[in-house]
C-alpha cells in the first residue's frame, strides 16, 4: 500500500483518498516577478512524478498548481522596470512554462491565477470577520486573528508562546496581536486595487492558496503539497483560513519537499549561490537535471555542485547506453508481479522513493548489459518513463549533451568523416593512423564505440 510522510502527523501513513480511485493534489506554485530557480523546479519535478505514480496506480488526479500573480514584490519589480504587472507577469509566466516543459513536468489539471479569483478570496475573508476570526484594523487592513483559532500551530508544532517569544514585535503595528497576518491590504497610491467590504485593496498572499483550494478542490481534499520553507507561516496559516472558515478539517496529508543547498550551503542571492533554471541549463541537458533532481529522496536535502550534476550526468549516460546497445521492446502495461518491477513498486510506494526506485534502474542496466534481454530493456524504458526520463533516443541524446554545447550539422559531418577515414585506415591496416582518428576525436571530447553494427559516437 503506497505510503506518504504526513508533515502534520510526523509520520508515514497508509494513504488513503476520500474518495476511492481520486487524488485531489494542491500544490503552491510560482510567484512570477523573475526566473524559476533550482528550488522551483525541484518543487516541479517531485510532484510531477508524484502525479506520475498516481496515474500509474489507476488514480484520476485533480492536479491544481496555483500562480501567485499580484504580490509585493511583483509591484516593485513592474515599478522597477516601468512595465505594467499584466506584462511583467505573462512573461514570467510563459518563461516558467518553458523551464517546466524542458524539465518534462506534465501540465498540471488547473493552472489558475490569483487575481483571477478576487471575489472569492474577498467572499472567505468576509466569512472570517462574520466568525470573530477576522478584524479590520485602524490601518484598514484586514487581519487573522490566530488568538482566536485554537488550532494554531499544529503543522509547524510551534504553540503560539512559542512563537510569540520568536516574533520581533513591531510597536507601531496596527495588528492585536505580532503573529496575526493580513488577509486584505489597502489600497495605496499607484497599485492594482479591487473593491471590497473594507474598501479598495488587494488580497493577502495566504488567503489565496485557501480560496483556490476550495474553488478547485473543495472545502476537504486529500494533498496538499509545496517547499519546506512553506510550512510555515504559509500553509500555517492556510490551515487558519480554511478549517476556521469551514469548521472541518482542511487537508488529510501535508507533502514538503527538501531544502535545495549549493556546496553545503543554503541556496540565496545574497551568497551569490542562487541558480535560475536558465542558467543550469546551459551547462546541463534539461534530462540530467532532473535526473539529479530525482537522485534525492523528496524530502532530504539537494546539495547542487558541479561536481554532482556530472556524476549525474555520467550515470544517466549509463542507462542509455544500455538502452542503445539493446532495441527494448515496447511494454504497455507493466506486470507488477515480476520481480524487478515489484522492488521498483515497493520503492514508489514507500514515500516515493525514487533513489531507490533509480537503484532497480540501474540493476536491469546491468542485466541487459550481461544479457540482451529486449524485454528487460523494455522494462527500463517503461520504469524511466514513469519518472520522466530515458524516453529519447538513445544516440540522439549519447551526442547532444546539453544546449550550450550541441554540435552544429557541420561538425557531425566532420566527425562522421573521421569515423570513415578511420575505417579505410583500419581496412588497409594503416592501424598508427586509425590510432590517431580515434585520439584526435577523444580529445575534442568524442567517443568512439566500435561493434557488430559499425562505429558510432557519444559526447563524453
Amino acid at each position: 500500500m503506497l505510503k506518504i510522510y504526513n508533515s502534520i502527523a510526523r509520520e508515514k501513513q497508509d494513504f488513503v483518498p476520500i474518495t476511492p480511485g481520486k487524488v485531489k493534489l494542491y500544490v503552491c506554485g510560482m510567484t512570477v516577478y523573475d526566473y524559476c530557480h533550482l528550488g522551483h523546479a525541484r518543487v516541479l519535478v517531485v510532484f510531477d512524478t508524484v502525479v506520475r505514480w498516481f496515474e500509474a496506480n489507476d488514480f484520476a488526479v485533480n492536479y491544481v498548481r496555483n500562480i501567485t500573480d499580484i504580490d509585493d514584490k511583483i509591484i516593485k519589480r513592474a515599478q522597477e522596470n516601468n512595465e505594467s504587472i499584466g506584462a511583467l507577469t505573462q512573461r514570467f509566466i510563459q518563461a516558467m512554462n518553458e523551464d517546466s516543459a524542458a524539465l518534462g513536468v506534465l501540465s498540471p489539471t488547473h493552472e489558475p491565477c490569483a487575481t483571477h479569483h478576487v471575489e472569492s478570496m474577498i467572499r472567505m475573508i468576509g466569512t472570517l470577520v462574520e466568525k470573530n476570526l477576522a478584524y479590520q484594523a485602524h490601518n484598514g487592513d484586514v487581519y487573522y486573528s490566530v488568538h482566536n483559532f485554537p488550532g494554531y500551530g499544529k503543522l509547524s508544532g510551534k504553540s503560539l508562546n512559542d512563537l510569540r517569544a520568536g516574533e520581533r514585535v513591531d510597536i507601531d503595528s496596527s495588528k492585536k496581536d505580532p503573529l496575526d497576518f493580513v488577509l486584505w491590504k489597502s489600497a495605496k497610491s499607484g497599485e492594482p486595487f479591487w473593491e471590497s467590504p473594507w474598501g479598495p485593496g488587494r488580497p493577502g498572499w495566504h488567503i489565496e492558496c485557501s480560496a483556490m483550494c476550495e474553488q478547485f478542490l473543495g472545502e476537504h481534499f486529500d494533498i496538499h503539497g509545496g517547499g519546506q520553507d512553506l510550512q510555515f507561516p504559509h500553509h500555517e496559516n492556510e490551515i487558519a483560513q480554511s478549517e476556521g472558515a469551514h469548521d472541518h478539517p482542511f487537508v488529510n496529508y501535508w507533502m514538503h519537499n527538501g531544502f535545495v543547498r549549493v556546496d553545503n550551503e543554503k541556496m540565496s542571492k545574497s551568497l551569490g549561490n542562487f541558480f535560475t533554471v536558465r542558467e543550469i541549463l546551459k551547462l546541463y541537458q534539461p534530462e540530467v537535471v532532473r535526473f539529479f533532481i530525482l537522485r534525492a529522496h523528496y524530502r532530504s536535502p539537494l546539495n547542487y555542485s558541479d561536481q554532482h550534476l556530472k556524476d549525474t550526468k555520467l550515470a544517466l549516460d549509463r542507462l542509455y547506453i544500455a538502452l542503445k546497445e539493446v532495441e527494448p521492446i515496447s511494454v504497455a502495461m507493466v506486470d507488477w508481479d515480476y520481480p524487478y518491477a515489484q522492488k521498483f513498486k515497493q520503492a514508489m510506494d514507500d514515500d516515493f522513493n525514487t533513489p531507490d526506485a533509480i537503484a532497480i534502474l540501474f540493476d536491469l542496466a546491468s542485466d541487459i548489459n550481461k544479457t540482451g534481454s529486449r524485454e528487460h530493456a523494455g522494462l527500463l524504458k517503461a520504469f524511466g518513463g514513469l519518472l520522466g526520463i530515458l524516453q529519447q533516443n538513445p544516440q540522439e541524446y549519447l551526442q547532444n549533451k546539453t544546449a550550450s554545447s550541441e554540435l552544429n550539422p557541420s561538425a557531425h559531418d566532420e566527425i562522421e568523416q573521421l569515423i570513415q577515414e578511420r575505417i579505410n585506415a583500419r581496412k588497409e591496416g594503416r592501424y598508427s593512423d586509425a590510432d590517431a582518428i580515434r585520439k584526435q576525436l577523444q580529445e575534442q571530447g568524442i567517443i568512439l564505440e566500435d561493434s557488430s553494427q559499425g562505429t558510432t559516437w557519444r559526447r563524453a
